[in-house]
């Protein structure tokens, strides 16, 4: 479990980053910052990261957050476990994720609602296909869209 050929973002994916070109393009919705927070092996630091990681969004007075990962299994604890501390913090969250047919969730809990999985290859497993399983635009409108509507949710119960 973790990363493969079909779910390793590759450089040209971080040089083309569809999720930025999609943000960027709607008017709606202002970019406050980006986030890059590592897959550390300890649990106790899995929960660090993700903690960390909530508290900057709320620092900077985020309404929402779109969270990806390229891992998957093992990765998923830091993952759940982000998509949770921005929930607490009344973040709304929405993510893109490598989960497959087969594997699902290591790990769940009540924020993974907005979490689509940006699986592609046809076995619903990770393949030997560099890139198959990365995220495209089309993933990145739907979470964008998604979240809005969990923003517009969010400011209308305040």
């Amino acid at each position: 479990m973790g990363i493969g050929p079909s779910t390793k973002e590759t450089t040209l994916q971080h040089f083309r980053d569809p999720l930025l070109d999609v943000i960027q393009e709607d008017t709606d919705v202002d970019l406050a910052g980006i986030i890059i927070v590592g897959t550390p092996d300890d649990n106790v630091d899995k929960i660090r990261v993700g903690t960390r990681a909530a508290i900057m969004a709320e620092c900077i007075r985020a309404d929402g957050a779109i969270i990806t990962a390229d891992g998957w299994g093992n990765s998923d604890v830091d993952y759940v476990n982000t998509c949770e501390q921005l929930g607490i913090r009344g973040i709304a969250v929405t993510g893109l994720k490598f989960i497959g047919r087969t594997a699902g969730f290591v790990v769940t809990n009540n924020y993974l609602d907005g979490i689509f999985d940006i699986n592609k290859s046809e076995s619903g497993t990770e393949t030997d296909i560099v890139g198959q399983n990365n995220y495209d635009a089309r993933d990145c409108r739907k979470a964008l869209v998604v979240l809005k509507a969990k923003m517009a949710k969010n400011s209308r119960n305040r």
